[in-house]
């Protein structure tokens, strides 16, 4: 009799696209390579699985990192091996120091050139396992279930982040036969609440006098900022962000104390330092975040530090924890907001935070011609409070961090990493991701001709965005801290530009050009009124170099008076 239980032969391509619709993947991101050509041919045959192309690896990398970080599921992408491999590294970097989830497919050399240094060979495990929680090579096509399956839980439990899966080609095309299905759907592993903990905690908070939490990270999601916003209000706990954690909290809640990391609030910096309580929640207490592990500093003498987090790894890693708990954020949130044995006395402390961050955060009147901060307060009149804002590095970002109200969730794909480049291109997948919201990638003139090109990725899939050009014609942010160091000595920190106006309008956008704060404006008005892609070429004097109110002159000025 035969055997009707067995499946017709697939091959280990098709195989491997069926896992991932089986997991729920609905959209890839994609630099076509010949090394994974088997793939590209099994795509037509799952239709619910979107494939993008995008111009080139790193803006591949960059989408896969910022659909993972909008969805809470792995963002897929896939190149090829060598140069594509190590184009898309700079995604893989800035999901693991996100700790966003991710999955990079890379198509390798066959099993039988390995070790040669063939035609762009790379050791992809031991090339991406620095940067990465799993990096593997699926050698035996029968295990492609088991590590697609292994690929979504790591990427998506504990901390999350990227993880790597190298595809030699000849594995991609042989036939896989017998009754060989799919994985089921993998789903987070959270674990519970401990209520010892909890009861910990709120004692703690009890006794304290000036406490304040740091939140957004790892596991953050809607559900989270709902309910640790309502847990903070009703003790009027003050509440800071981490860096480009903004959309953690909603922005008028009365304890929102504003955002850590680069350029913060000096009154939100001293808050920190004379807390007596820091409760840490999603937040890995970064570089950023601590102003170089300096506030709080990792012994904070004099302070008591409760950090959640889940992953038990990262608990005590770098900062003496007082008081650790390990458990999901959304959980966490919730158990917290709904804790009926807290007995706490609500702290002022919450509304006087709040005022100091709406003063720091409200654009004061300034001489110069085109005014970001007066540009900023105009796009919170102009577009809609859900918009998502979507950036790389530099200090054109600072403008946004201080002025814009990050109102939804999710409303800002920013990389914690500071990889420049990530702007345009995390604007293309969330336009992608959230068609009825408006997105906006801003980008400084140096950050934007790093991934520019995926501008003709967002004209060919007919996309929705807006993107502005912050031009002062320089590195501004190695400017400035150039002019810190070495007055008036300026070395490869200046620029020269294209009309960002006429080459977006060369990928088919509605452009316009603005040299005072009045042109942005009207031009704003004007991209808002329009559909598809819009580009707005913003001209700046690089002497008003950050929002922190830093100009090239003072920072001249400063250093020679103390050198």
């Amino acid at each position: 009799m035969p055997d009707t239980n067995r499946t017709p032969a697939k091959t280990a391509a098709a195989l491997l696209v069926d896992c991932l619709a089986e997991q729920g993947c609905d959209r890839i991101f994609t630099v076509p390579g010949e090394s994974f050509l088997a793939v590209l041919d099994a795509l037509p045959d799952r239709p619910e699985i979107d494939v993008v192309t995008c111009r080139q690896e790193g803006g591949v990398a960059f989408m896969a990192c910022a659909d993972g970080t909008m969805t809470g599921r792995p963002g897929v992408a896939f190149v090829t091996r060598g140069p594509g491999a190590t184009n898309a590294s700079i995604g893989v970097h800035v999901a693991h120091q996100d700790s966003q989830p991710m999955i990079l497919f890379v198509g390798d050399v066959a099993r039988g050139m390995q070790g040669r240094e063939g035609f762009q060979e790379v050791d992809f495990p031991a090339f991406f396992a620095p940067i990465c929680k799993w990096a593997a090579r699926i050698d035996d096509p029968a295990r492609i279930p088991e590590y697609v399956a292994r690929a979504y839980a790591v990427a998506i439990n504990g901390r999350p982040g990227p993880v790597v899966l190298a595809l030699p080609e000849d594995m991609l095309v042989e036939e896989v036969s017998g009754a060989l299905h799919p994985r089921p759907f993998v789903s987070r592993v959270a674990q519970a609440v401990c209520p010892d903990a909890m009861q910990a905690l709120f004692d703690l908070i009890a006794d304290a006098a000036s406490p304040i939490a740091i939140i957004g990270g790892a596991g953050w999601n809607t559900k989270a900022r709902t309910y640790f916003q309502q847990f903070a209000e009703n003790i009027g706990l003050p509440v800071a962000t981490a860096f480009r954690r903004q959309d953690a909290i909603a922005p008028d809640s009365p304890v929102y104390a504003g955002n850590l990391g680069y350029g913060p609030n000096p009154k939100l910096l001293d808050r920190v330092r004379q807390a007596d309580l820091v409760i840490a929640v999603g937040a890995r207490l970064g570089e950023a975040t601590t102003d170089g592990y300096s506030v709080p500093t990792l012994e904070h003498p004099g302070q008591i530090l409760i950090h959640i987090h889940p992953d038990p790894e990262e608990l005590g890693r770098v900062y003496c924890t007082d008081l650790a708990l390990c458990c999901a954020m959304d959980e966490f949130a919730e158990c917290a907001a709904l804790w009926e044995d807290a007995a706490i006395i609500p702290f002022d402390a919450g509304d006087t935070a709040h005022r100091d961050w709406l003063d720091w955060a409200t654009p004061q009147p300034s001489d110069a011609n085109m005014d970001l901060a007066a540009c900023v307060a105009n796009m919170r009149t102009t577009l809609p409070s859900d918009t998502i804002i979507c950036n790389g590095a530099g200090n054109f970002a600072g403008w946004w961090h201080r002025y814009w109200r990050y109102a939804a969730y999710p409303g800002q794909l920013a990389p914690t990493c500071g990889a420049m480049g990530y702007g345009v291109p995390a604007a293309v997948a969330a336009a992608l991701r959230f068609k009825d919201r408006t997105v906006v990638a801003v980008a400084g003139d140096g950050d934007f001709l790093m991934n520019g090109q995926e501008m003709a990725t967002a004209a060919q899939y007919a996309v929705d965005m807006i993107v502005i050009v912050v031009d002062n014609g320089a590195y501004g942010t190695i400017r400035m801290h150039q002019e810190r160091e070495y007055p008036s000595r300026v070395s490869a920190t200046t620029l020269s530009n294209p009309d960002f106006a006429k080459l977006g309008a060369a990928y088919g956008a509605w452009t316009a050009r603005a040299e005072t704060t009045r042109e942005f404006d009207a031009a704003l008005a004007e991209a808002r009124d329009q559909k598809g892609l819009r580009l707005i070429h913003v001209l700046t004097d690089l002497e008003h170099i950050a929002a922190s109110g830093a100009t090239i002159s003072g920072l001249r000025a400063k250093a020679n008076s103390t050198s």
